[in-house]
């Protein structure tokens, strides 16, 4: 089978972890090991988010005296993928040192009038009190919301359009190559009114990327894997219980926490609605350690067209 997986943020960075390079490195290398043998059967593309990352970048950039402005979040993705996708590289090479593996540096294209331009929602960075959080707005006119118990600068994140290097990708994986790509979701760019493209002040939410790039490369599965077993129906109640197979429509008449988990539903229920038409196909959301099980949904919470 085809297969794009979208790596949680905890398979990068446990939420509280101090982000030094050697947790992320040796958490990558534990994903690595649970993904390993997926590889040994399929065709498999590997997405994964930024947003610790690029907020520790753009933090490290506001505070640059030497720098008459930051460095633009398109510039700072553009760093985060290449800085992820050697990470991932080196792990799953070491898993896998007879496969070939390419990380790809790749763009996706946005509406230039999206009106999460004017809204940011999209979380980056670490953590702060409520405080702290304000004082930092003001100090670099960020904007900042609340994530659970802590606070968080937030950034527009238009819908994907188009991910630029798809024919690219579809090569590599027509020649047995195992594909890192569309980090953070990819680069956000515009077309500009001579059809050029330009990067923009954004991030994209990097399963609905995953979503769009199984698409267009035809993908039998969607794998977004995170650090719960499956969707919960009630979720925080007592009665509480896993989804395991379902459609859709289904899992979109839950009532789903809007920051975390309903992304992620929305990114696989968009999958298979669209591709569902042409073929038959499935994605799943559930535990990272059970990559393997999902495929057919004897794990986690599987969503095909048909009941």
């Amino acid at each position: 089978m085809r297969i794009v997986v979208a790596l949680g943020g905890n398979a990068l960075l446990q939420r509280g972890q101090v982000p030094d390079a050697a947790a992320q490195v040796e958490n990558i290398r534990r994903a690595m090991r649970a993904l390993a043998p997926l590889t040994d059967d399929h065709e498999v593309v590997l997405t994964h988010g930024n947003g610790p990352q690029v907020g520790i970048l753009a933090m490290e950039s506001a505070a640059d005296a030497r720098l008459s402005q930051p460095y633009p979040f398109d510039a700072l993705g553009a760093m985060t993928q290449g800085l992820i996708g050697y990470w991932i590289l080196q792990a799953i090479g070491n898993e896998r040192p007879y496969r070939q593996f390419a990380a790809v540096l790749n763009q996706t294209l946005v509406d230039a009038v999206d009106p999460a331009f004017e809204n940011p929602t999209k979380f980056v960075g670490e953590v702060y009190d409520e405080r702290t959080a304000r004082d930092l707005a003001t100090r670099h006119g960020w904007h900042v919301r609340r994530d659970g118990e802590h606070w968080r600068r937030v950034v527009p994140s238009p819908r994907p359009r188009e991910i630029i290097e798809t024919r690219l990708i579809d090569h590599l994986l027509d020649e047995s190559v195992i594909v890192v790509c569309a980090g953070g979701g990819g680069v956000p760019v515009v077309r500009t009114g001579t059809g050029d493209l330009q990067g923009v002040e954004a991030v994209i939410d990097k399963d609905l990327s995953a979503a769009l790039l199984a698409h267009r490369l035809r993908a039998d599965r969607l794998l977004v894997l995170t650090d719960v077993a499956a969707v919960m129906e009630g979720f925080g109640t007592p009665d509480a219980r896993p989804v395991r197979r379902t459609t859709p429509a289904r899992l979109r008449a839950l009532d789903l926490p809007a920051g975390s988990m309903g992304p992620k539903v929305e990114a696989v229920c968009r999958f298979v609605e669209v591709s569902g038409q042409q073929r038959r196909v499935a994605a799943a959301i559930g535990n990272l350690d059970e990559a393997t099980a999902l495929l057919d949904g004897s794990a986690g919470t599987f969503v095909t067209l048909d009941p």
